[in-house]
């Protein structure tokens, strides 16, 4: 594999942030840090690895609420989410409260992120995919070569996200994972934002939201 990965739990959510490392360069994306920034640095530290930027699959509290600090704290630029997350950032404060998390900071990422943009760790090259429905600007980041999704709270093994909140799209949703995601194949493994990993056709043949058999 061209990426080691790590996934760091955070937050009182048991959010997965996910350190990516290109194997050759040891450059390193920080996928959703939304807490516990020691614990996030501490990992990136024990895998030799440098951190490079960190990369937002979407904006809710528990995947965005340590970036603004982390950035900070590193010096790093922010890629992503897509554009239509931009309120979800604003009310980050507002979110903090709601569901008492530590003050998180509204920020102003350096790249917003669309369908089929690239983006790079070290020499490594993650697609881009667009996948509304749990948030309007949600996205998720897809290496080819590594077989391997990154797909925050769109998918996870027997579920799907969440649709309740503002702008949240059920049919949007189950669009995105049947017609954006299972097409890229039933061997690619996903790193959700909470619970263990599973694959694609894993689900497709069992997860009763978005499987083949579904009702």
């Amino acid at each position: 594999m061209s990426l080691s990965v790590a996934i760091v739990p955070v937050t009182a959510f048991a959010q997965n942030c996910s350190i990516l490392m290109c194997n050759t360069t040891k450059a390193a994306a920080i996928v959703d840090p939304g807490g516990d920034i020691e614990r996030i640095v501490q990992q990136v530290n024990a895998m030799g690895a440098k951190a490079e930027k960190i990369l937002l699959t979407h904006a809710h509290i528990d995947h965005a609420g340590g970036t603004a600090e982390l950035a900070r704290r590193l010096s790093l630029p922010i890629e992503g989410p897509q554009e239509g997350d931009l309120f979800w950032i604003q009310g980050l404060p507002q979110q903090s409260a709601m569901f008492g998390f530590p003050q998180a900071e509204i920020f102003t990422p350096d790249r917003w992120l669309n369908d089929g943009d690239k983006v790079q760790v070290g020499e490594v090259e993650l697609d881009v995919i667009h996948c509304p429905g749990h948030t309007p600007g949600h996205v998720v980041f897809y290496s080819a070569a590594d077989q391997l999704a990154i797909v925050g709270d769109v998918i996870f093994q027997g579920s799907i996200g969440r649709t309740d909140f503002p702008k949240g799209n059920h049919a949007e949703l189950v669009s995105s994972i049947r017609d954006k995601l299972f097409p890229l194949g039933d061997d690619i493994t996903f790193i959700p934002g909470h619970g263990p990993e599973s694959t694609f056709g894993h689900e497709r043949r069992t997860n009763p939201f978005v499987s083949d058999h579904r009702g």
